[in-house]
């Protein structure tokens, strides 16, 4: 009788690569650089499980598979401040993290915190309250802090994460005023930890794309963009509608994505702003700041950017960069999922709209894994606390030239030098 042999899927697997590099006479594999590989086993090649490329020339190759750090290699991360943000977000994000991982929760609702944890998977000592900086310093499992409180606490909460030796990551924006932003860099630096704000959007792979064919050529150089982000607001209570703690309405909210954005697609520092204010009057919720702003930048290269935010006006969210030949149109340029990159442009004789396909990787997870490679490879960060503070004066600017009504100039920070991307470090590394 016939051996009572059964088949693995691996054996089926490695029996199915034999058979195919057999009938292909090693073609498939030879076309492949550095060491053969089983087509659907693969093998481990620097650290990682290599596959060779197993779809026709006429698709495009899939990217690497994914290579996590082991968790007790990643950067444990304290992420303070429970609100929509961390609990919709940022929390959900560290499942898709290579090189992050929650260590820790800090919130001023006890019960809220302590629920979190446990989703999570967190010990009951990993959970600490705004006032338990010191026992949090004590911790070596958490080495950064994630700041997502409102803005008008972020200085005491960078503040009091730099005390404490830890590496701060500060949600946008940086504060609610310039000094502000001043004293958190300071701190940071005299602490000897990094500070980074945590602009997602320049992490974010359509968004990234956009700023290299900005700067690639590739259609022309930039002459005009146009940035806008937009939405309505409900809940007159809501903080976001408290100056003291927001620091401003749709500008510090969801206009700086506009503002940063346009400014990281160029490189370049505006020279000149001038910008417009609009509020219901009767609207009980514009109190203290503002429904719409409108702001235009000039720039050193001869662009202008038109750029608007507002809290009145149907969810949109645009960037579209024009240039002597093309125009480049992000949709849901700022939002958290959805984006869509098309370029218009001539071909031949007809017009063409060509639509640039990425696989979507989670921008919260991105960002965080960027901080986390300067932690562990001490890098300076693409989007350190000077990129928050640049952005902080030009709001200033923008709330000044609307009160006055007239222009009001601007440029790079003192001492900044020139070129481009003065107030940013290198570039983030391309995600596998």
């Amino acid at each position: 009788m016939a051996d009572d042999t059964r088949l693995s899927r691996r054996t089926l697997l490695a029996a199915g690569s034999a058979l195919a590099g057999a009938s292909l006479g090693g073609a498939a594999q030879a076309a492949q650089p550095g060491p053969a590989v089983p087509a659907d086993t693969g093998a481990v090649q620097g650290g990682r499980v290599m596959f060779p490329n197993w779809r026709g020339q006429a698709d495009r190759p899939p990217a690497p598979s994914p290579a996590p750090q082991p968790p007790g290699q990643r950067v444990g991360y304290c992420v303070v401040g429970l609100g929509r943000l961390s609990l919709d977000e940022i929390l959900p994000a560290f499942g898709a993290a290579k090189r992050s991982r929650l260590a820790a929760v800090m919130s001023g609702s006890p019960d809220k915190a302590k629920l979190v944890a446990r989703q999570y998977g967190l010990p009951e000592d990993a959970v600490y309250g705004y006032d338990e900086w010191d026992r949090l310093k004590a911790n070596p499992a958490i080495q950064a802090v994630y700041i997502v409180t409102p803005n008008g606490v972020h200085r005491d909460n960078v503040l009091a994460a730099a005390a404490a030796g830890k590496q701060v990551l500060c949600e946008k924006p940086m504060a609610v005023a310039s000094q502000e932003c001043r004293d958190m860099i300071a701190a940071c630096n005299q602490a000897n930890v990094k500070l980074m704000i945590a602009y997602r959007c320049q992490y974010e792979l359509h968004n990234r794309a956009v700023i290299k064919l900005a700067r690639s050529g590739e259609f022309g150089r930039p002459r005009m963009i146009q940035a806008f982000n937009g939405q309505t607001t409900g809940q007159p209570e809501q903080w976001r509608l408290k100056k003291a703690l927001a620091g401003g309405g749709s500008l510090p909210d969801i206009g700086l994505y506009c503002l940063n954005t346009t400014r990281a697609v160029l490189g370049e520092e505006p020279d000149l702003i001038q910008a417009q204010i609009q509020s219901p009057p009767d609207d009980p919720k514009f109190r203290e700041v503002e429904e719409t702003v409108s702001f235009t930048m000039h720039f050193p290269s001869g662009v202008i950017a038109q750029c608007a935010s507002s809290y009145g006006v149907y969810e949109a969210r645009s960037l579209t960069l024009h240039t002597g030949n093309a125009a480049i149109d992000l949709q849901n340029a700022f939002a958290y999922e959805g984006q869509r990159l098309f370029v218009s442009h001539r071909d031949g004789k007809a017009g063409a709209r060509d639509e640039k396909v990425l696989s979507p990787k989670n921008q919260f997870a991105l960002e965080m894994d960027h901080f986390s490679r300067c932690i562990q490879e001490n890098l300076r960060p693409r989007t350190p606390g000077e990129e928050g503070l640049q952005d902080q004066v030009l709001m200033e600017a923008i709330y000044e030239s609307a009160r006055t009504g007239a222009p009001v100039k601007v440029g790079p920070p003192p001492g900044a030098g020139t070129g481009l991307d003065v107030t940013r470090g290198p570039e983030p590394e391309e995600p596998s």
